[in-house]
């Protein structure tokens, strides 16, 4: 399995900056931000842990300590990051430690893997702001923890919503997130064509 740090290219030159997200099962996460206008890239791997190329069987044994999470890239002249962080705030429970729904376990857990000083203050003062808003029931517990190798999840996890709709998971989890975030975020939508 390869890296992408490996075969990542220079920001300046494709004019795109890259946000990565840990919420809980990255099909679902996938789903959301693959929609957002503005992202011209998302991928499902691992992050934050300690075995090089883990797979998702290793993963899954919440021994890695990797999170299953996206690597979003996205042009910040048409979605900003603090926007990022917003839909990934109100589209999984950022209150709950290590635990989405029935998804359990550190590999499951909301972090914000920050590239710069400049993601980890942004994202630092979002959660500031939501947990004085009152908008959700509990504090948050979203950790903020610096990028690490990122490694590409086995082909078959990738756009695993748009190839498996049927899935009895897509179904009743995946598909009601991507209803949320379309109802909550409509003017964050891609348009046709996009």
């Amino acid at each position: 399995m390869i890296s992408s740090d490996e075969t990542a290219g220079s920001q300046t030159e494709k004019k795109t900056a890259t946000a990565t997200f840990a919420a809980g099962c990255f099909w679902c996460t996938e789903a959301v931000f693959l929609r957002v206008k503005g992202v011209t890239k998302v991928v499902s791997g691992y992050i934050g842990g300690t075995k090089k190329n883990p797979t998702y069987k290793e993963v899954c044994t919440g021994l890695t300590g990797h999170a299953e999470a996206i690597r979003i890239e996205y042009d910040p002249s048409r979605i900003t990051y603090e926007q990022l962080l917003e839909i990934f705030f109100y589209t999984h429970d950022p209150t709950t430690l290590n635990r989405q729904g029935a998804d359990a376990g550190t590999q499951y857990r909301s972090a914000v893997f920050y590239h710069d000083d400049k993601q980890k203050q942004q994202a630092t003062e979002m959660i500031a702001q939501l947990n004085k808003s009152g908008d959700f029931d509990s504090p948050i517990v979203t950790t903020l923890e610096p990028k690490s190798t990122f490694y590409f999840a086995e082909d078959y996890h990738q756009d695993y919503f748009a190839n498996n709709p049927s899935n009895p998971y897509c179904m009743a989890v995946v598909g009601p997130k991507v209803s949320k975030f379309r109802k909550k975020f409509k003017d964050y939508l891609k348009q046709d064509g996009e």
